[in-house]
């Protein structure tokens, strides 16, 4: 791996290849988070881009955010950081002027969800999983982002028990498009791509627009809303004792 955290290439076609590559688990840090929306802005305002495929390298898709991060503040600026990064990372997907087609694999926890749940098509692996580990993390949100992918039942359920889905469940539901072998991810996703690239650009843009605008969800003002919470339970205290205990034998997590 280079040094950077999330690089781009586009082919002839105009599909721009974003890749997320943070290891060991694509926890990003604060800067990870405002360097994706970046790029995602930067590429949706290039006239040559026709849709985005955003994937990541390594174990699986993204961890959410960097606890030890977190941890390492005394204050509040890395939690008002990490809030802001992912609304600006999550909104730039939402936001990007062109299609998003998520290729995810292997684990797609907390922040990760927020990614592809704003996407506009996602392809996952036979081993991906998706979920919000946010309540045994000492903070809330994503749950705007959860709703787009499992019902609402499912996704209340999965936030207070941290339980996970399957991609096959997702695909179940409609919100993945498709589940391929993980040999087969990015070639897949690369095809679909391909394929939405191979259409008239401005009709494209157009559609893009016009789903936006009749979204029955405003996914940013509804998320902004949930990190309200987050907010509070980190002032209140609760969010650090919480996240003392990531990480050790006894909780049961990695």
């Amino acid at each position: 791996m280079g040094t950077e955290l999330v690089r781009t290439t586009v082919d002839d076609r105009g599909v721009a290849e974003v890749v997320v590559d943070c290891p060991p688990v694509n926890a990003l840090p604060v800067a990870g988070w405002y360097r994706l929306a970046e790029t995602v802005e930067q590429l949706g305002r290039d006239p040559d881009t026709r849709v985005v495929l955003l994937r990541a390298e390594g174990r699986g898709f993204n961890a959410g955010v960097d606890i030890k991060e977190l941890q390492a503040d005394s204050g509040h600026a890395a939690i008002i950081g990490v809030n802001r990064g992912c609304f600006a990372a999550f909104a730039a997907i939402y936001d990007c002027a062109v299609p998003v087609v998520s290729a995810v694999h292997g684990f797609c926890l907390g922040g990760g969800i927020g990614l592809v749940g704003n996407s506009d098509v996602i392809v996952a692996a036979e081993s991906a999983y998706f979920g919000l580990p946010e309540v045994d993390r000492g903070a809330l949100g994503a749950a705007t982002h959860l709703s787009r992918l499992v019902p609402q039942h499912k996704a209340r359920a999965m936030m207070y028990t941290c339980a996970t889905a399957s991609a096959a469940e997702l695909h179940a539901y409609g919100s993945v498009l498709e589940v391929v072998p993980d040999d087969r991810l990015r070639e897949r996703a690369l095809e679909l791509a391909g394929e939405i690239a191979g259409k008239n650009p401005a009709v494209i843009r157009a559609a893009k627009e016009a789903f936006n605008g009749i979204d029955l969800w405003d996914v940013k003002r509804s998320y902004r809303y949930e990190q309200g919470f987050t907010f509070e339970v980190n002032l209140s205290g609760v969010a650090h004792q919480v996240r003392d205990g990531f990480g050790r034998p006894a909780d049961g997590k990695r």
